[in-house]
C-alpha cells in the first residue's frame, strides 16, 4: 500500500460555485489557493498538484510550510469575548439546566 505524502494529510473541499459554473478546489492551510474543473475528481487532482507545488517552492526557498491541521494539538480551552448580556443569558440558561456554564458553550458549539 502507498503511504501517503505530507499533501495529503492537508484539508480540502471540493465545492460548487454558481458564479463560476464549476467546482472549486480549496485547501484550509493554503486559503489563498483555487483551482477550478468541471468535475469533483478533476477539482481535487488539481488543487493537490496546485498545494503540492507550493510546499515544494516553500521548502526549496526556505520558508517554513504549515503543519496540517489533523497534525496540530488542541488544548481544548478557547477563549471568546462576548457582550455581558449574552453571557449573563447563557450563565442563566445553564443554572436552569443544572449545568456548567461551559458544559453548556461546549453543548452548543458542538451541535
Amino acid at each position: 500500500m502507498k503511504r501517503p505524502s505530507e499533501i495529503d494529510h492537508y484539508t480540502y473541499r471540493v465545492i460548487w460555485s454558481e458564479e463560476d459554473e464549476q467546482y472549486v478546489g480549496l485547501c484550509a492551510e493554503f486559503p489563498s489557493l483555487s483551482w477550478l474543473a468541471s468535475s469533483p475528481e478533476e477539482t481535487l487532482r488539481g488543487i493537490l498538484m496546485v498545494a503540492s507545488k507550493v510546499v515544494k517552492d516553500m521548502k526549496a526557498n526556505g520558508e517554513p510550510v504549515p503543519e496540517p491541521i489533523c497534525s496540530r494539538r488542541y488544548s481544548g480551552k478557547l477563549m471568546v469575548r462576548i457582550p455581558p448580556e449574552v453571557h449573563r443569558r447563557l450563565a442563566l440558561e445553564a443554572a436552569e439546566e443544572d449545568i456548567s456554564l461551559n458544559r453548556l458553550i461546549s453543548t452548543k458549539l458542538s451541535s
